[in-house]
């Protein structure tokens, strides 16, 4: 569980950091910002899809310690 937040986070600074480049240099190519923004916008995907699936992990463990 832990890897896979991990792999999010890189992603999206990974993204974050390719659309930083191309802001900040002259000559970045448009298909550094196009590649920024696909990264980023899938490691936030990935982070959404996450969060929702374990959204409720924290109940079961309530119950189980009233058990």
């Amino acid at each position: 569980m832990k890897t896979t937040q991990l792999i999010n986070t890189v992603l999206i600074v990974l993204g974050g950091a390719l659309l930083l480049y191309a802001i900040a240099a002259e000559d970045a190519n448009q298909y550094v910002k196009i590649t920024g923004l696909v990264i980023i916008m899938f490691g936030l995907f990935r982070a959404t899809n996450f969060w929702v699936a374990t959204k409720d992990d924290h109940k079961e463990d309530k119950e189980e310690d009233k058990q």
